[in-house]
C-alpha cells in the first residue's frame, strides 16, 4: 500500500531525500553533502549543472537502499530547490556552461536601459536606481552581454529545479512557485510576463526559452525510465509541484495564516507571511508566490544573514571548530555558551548586518556596521551581537510587513538551521516579543513539499487538513518582560536609526573605494 511521500531538498550545502509519512514523521532520510559552488573569478559562484544532478541520485539511492519496501510504498515525490541558480540548457537538456549559483555577484554596467513610459514612471517615484540595479544584477543581461553564443544555442532557461524536474521527468517544466529571480515573471499573475510588460526590456529573452510552469501540488510529470536507472526511485513514480526553499519552509513549519510570521535563518535570513492579497512590502518589490496556489508571501530578507555565523566561525572561533571536530560534531552547537555568557543587549555592541547590497532596502551602497565597542567586549559579545542584529533586522521587516498588510503578527514559527538553537529562539521571542514556536522539524523545508505532494496526490482535500495532520509545535518560547525592556530601547533608540545615519558615508566609502560596485 502507497502510504509515504518522497521529498527532495537541495539546499546550498546538502541535497536530502527524506521520506515522510501522512502525520509529517520521518521515516528515513539521507544526506549528501556537496560544494556549494566553485569561484572562476573574484565574486562569482558557479557550479557544474550535472554535479548537482549526480548528487541528487546519491542521495535517493541511499535513502531507497535502507528499506528494500520502501521502493513500493511511495505514494509520489516533489522537490524544492534553492532559489536563483540558474542553468542554460540545449533541446536535449545538456547545460551549455556552469551553473550560475545564488550567492554570484557579478554585476554587467551595460545593457539597454527601460525606455518608455515606464522609464518616466520609475525617474517620478525614485525607482530609477532599483530598476537600474535590478537590470545590472540580471543573469540574462550579463550572459547576453560576454557570452551570446550561449544565450543564442540556448533552448531553455531553467532555474536548479526547472533542470532537475527535467532530469527525473524530461519535461520542461517548473512550478511557478520556485521563480524568484531577476526575469520577466508577473509576480501578481504567477505567470510570465505578457507582451508589452516593461519586464521584457529589463530582462530580454526569447519567451520560448523559458519552461512551462504550473501550480503548487500539480503533477509535474512521472519519473521516467532513464532517471529511475540513475536514482533507483521507481519508474512512473508521480512528480508533484511545490515551490522554491523558503515558501516550503514556511509551509512546513505551519505558517499559512497572516497573522502568523514566518522566520527562516539560512544562510540569507527572511521573515514573511502567507497572504491572500497581492502586497509589495516595498515598492516594485513583489511578493513571491507561495507553495499553496492563490496565496503569496510576502518577505523581507537579510542576505548574507546566517552566513555572518560562518563569518564568525572563520574568523574567530578556531578553537570550537577544533573542538567539535574531536567531538565530531558542528562548531555550530558549542556557540550556544557564548548566548549564555553575554547578557541581553550585548553590553550595548549593536551589529547591522546589512554587509551585502541590495535593490531598495538596503540599497546598492549597502554595507554592515558594529558600534559601541568597549573593553569589556569579548567574543561571546561580538556572537551575540550578530544573532541580536539579524533579529533586529528581521523585526525591522516584520514591522515593514505588518504596515503594508494592515494585520499584526501575533506568532513567530521559526525554521532554518539556526531554529536548532533555543538561545537563538528564546532571543528571537524577546526581541519581537511574541510567542516563537518551533516545529517538530527542523526540516521544513522538505516538510513542505511533502505537503505540496499530499494535496496533489489526493491524500487530503485541502492545504489546511494537510497542515493540521502533518505539522505540529514541539516547543513555544514566550518572551521575557524583563529582557524584551532592553531590546525594545536598543532597537528604537540605537539599531533603527544606525541605517539612515551611516547611509550617505556607505556612499562616499562606496564612491572612494568602488566596493561595493
Amino acid at each position: 500500500m502507497s502510504k509515504y511521500i518522497l521529498s527532495l531538498d537541495v539546499g546550498t550545502q546538502s541535497i536530502k531525500a527524506l521520506v515522510f509519512d501522512l502525520k509529517g514523521r520521518i521515516i528515513q532520510s539521507k544526506k549528501v553533502a556537496i560544494q556549494a559552488y566553485t569561484s572562476p573569478k573574484p565574486g562569482w559562484a558557479e557550479q557544474d549543472a550535472r554535479y548537482f544532478w549526480r548528487k541528487l541520485c546519491e542521495a535517493c539511492k541511499a535513502v531507497m537502499s535502507t528499506d528494500p519496501k520502501l521502493f513500493s510504498q511511495l505514494k509520489g515525490a516533489a522537490i524544492t530547490t534553492q532559489r536563483c541558480t540558474l542553468i542554460n540548457v540545449d533541446k536535449n537538456g545538456n547545460p551549455l556552461r556552469q551553473a550560475i549559483v545564488w550567492p554570484d555577484q557579478r554585476r554587467i554596467k551595460d545593457f539597454k536601459p527601460v525606455r518608455g513610459i515606464m522609464s518616466l514612471a520609475f525617474k517620478l517615484i525614485g525607482m530609477q536606481e532599483t530598476v537600474r540595479f535590478a537590470q545590472g544584477e540580471s543573469e540574462i543581461n550579463w550572459l547576453n552581454a560576454h557570452q551570446p553564443d550561449i544565450m543564442e544555442k540556448t533552448h531553455k532557461f531553467l532555474f536548479l529545479s526547472g533542470y532537475l524536474i527535467y532530469r527525473l521527468t524530461g519535461d520542461f517544466i517548473d512550478s511557478y512557485a520556485a521563480q524568484v529571480g531577476y526575469i520577466p515573471f508577473d509576480y501578481k499573475n504567477c505567470t510570465w510576463c505578457k507582451k508589452g510588460d516593461w519586464k521584457w526590456q529589463a530582462f530580454p529573452i526569447d519567451k520560448d526559452k523559458l519552461p512551462d510552469l504550473a501550480p503548487p501540488a500539480a503533477e509535474l510529470g512521472r519519473i521516467s525510465q532513464k532517471a529511475a536507472g540513475q536514482t533507483g526511485l521507481p519508474a512512473g513514480l508521480r512528480l508533484i509541484a511545490a515551490g522554491s526553499d523558503k515558501t516550503c519552509e514556511f509551509l512546513g513549519s505551519g505558517c499559512i495564516s497572516p497573522e502568523s510570521g514566518g522566520i527562516s535563518f539560512g544562510t540569507t535570513a527572511t521573515v514573511g507571511t502567507y497572504i491572500k492579497r497581492y502586497v509589495e512590502v516595498i515598492p516594485f518589490i513583489p511578493p513571491y508566490p507561495s507553495a499553496i496556489p492563490g496565496i503569496y508571501n510576502t518577505e523581507f530578507q537579510i542576505y548574507r544573514g546566517f552566513w555572518l555565523v560562518s563569518w564568525f566561525k572563520k574568523e574567530f572561533a578556531k578553537l570550537e571548530v577544533n573542538t567539535a571536530l574531536k567531538q565530531g560534531v558542528a562548531p555550530e552547537t558549542l556557540f550556544d555558551r557564548f548566548l549564555d555568557e553575554a547578557p541581553p543587549g550585548s553590553l550595548g555592541l549593536v551589529l547591522q548586518p546589512t554587509w551585502s547590497p541590495g535593490v531598495k532596502i538596503p540599497g546598492p551602497e549597502a554595507k554592515g556596521a558594529i558600534i559601541g565597542f568597549g573593553d569589556a567586549h569579548t567574543r561571546a559579545h561580538l556572537y551575540r551581537a550578530i544573532i541580536e542584529g539579524l533579529c533586529y533586522g528581521l523585526k525591522s521587516g516584520s514591522l515593514m510587513i505588518e504596515k503594508r498588510s494592515n494585520v499584526k503578527l501575533k506568532e513567530i514559527r521559526a525554521s532554518g538551521g539556526g531554529a536548532q538553537s533555543s538561545r537563538t529562539l528564546q532571543i528571537t521571542a524577546d526581541i519581537f516579543n511574541l510567542p516563537v514556536l518551533k516545529s517538530h522539524t527542523h526540516e521544513t523545508s522538505a516538510l513542505g513539499a511533502a505537503i505540496d505532494a499530499a494535496v496533489g496526490l489526493g491524500c487530503f482535500s485541502t492545504f489546511e487538513q494537510a497542515i493540521k495532520d502533518m505539522t505540529y509545535t514541539e516547543k513555544t518560547y514566550e518572551p521575557d518582560a524583563d529582557h524584551v525592556d532592553i531590546y525594545n530601547e536598543l532597537y528604537h533608540k540605537v539599531y533603527k536609526h544606525i541605517y539612515a545615519r551611516l547611509k550617505p558615508y556607505y556612499q562616499m566609502i562606496r564612491e572612494i573605494t568602488s566596493y561595493p560596485d
